[in-house]
């Protein structure tokens, strides 16, 4: 597998603009971008911080993986993602080591990346996203 950097940080919030506020006034960062991502229920904010970016995620749906996240958890840390080169190949090889998968193909996620997802029963309890611009 071809991993270059974490590409964000995600972070599950019920208030977006809320937290938006916090993160510009407080932590002096700009959000640069506000996107809703239908088909996963979820309007992201981004934030660019280095090479690193955080994802806030809100849920615009209760019964979504985000909503149901803040339900059983509360607000804070969801996922972490690496940036991947040929994320196919990448989620083939994981399938060869018997890793389980959420995602079995890239689907379309925020930013027009290429997403994919890797069971956190896998992951030592750790959500794990991988990305790649698409060419």
């Amino acid at each position: 597998m071809n991993l270059s950097h974490i590409e964000h940080i995600g972070i599950a919030v019920k208030n977006m603009n809320e937290v938006i506020k916090f993160y510009e006034e407080v932590l002096g960062l700009k959000c640069y971008a506000v996107e809703e991502v239908a088909d996963q229920k979820v309007k992201t904010a981004f934030f660019q911080i280095g090479k690193t970016k955080i994802e806030l995620l809100e849920s615009t749906d209760p019964e979504g993986p985000i909503g149901k996240f803040i339900e059983k958890r509360g607000e804070g840390i969801h996922h972490i993602a690496y940036a991947a080169k040929d994320l196919e190949s990448s989620l083939e090889e994981l399938k060869s080591k018997s890793i389980k998968l959420i995602d079995e193909k890239p689907r379309k996620g925020a930013e027009g990346l290429h997403i994919a997802f890797l069971h956190p029963k896998a992951t030592y309890g750790v959500l794990t996203e991988l990305c790649e611009k698409p060419l």
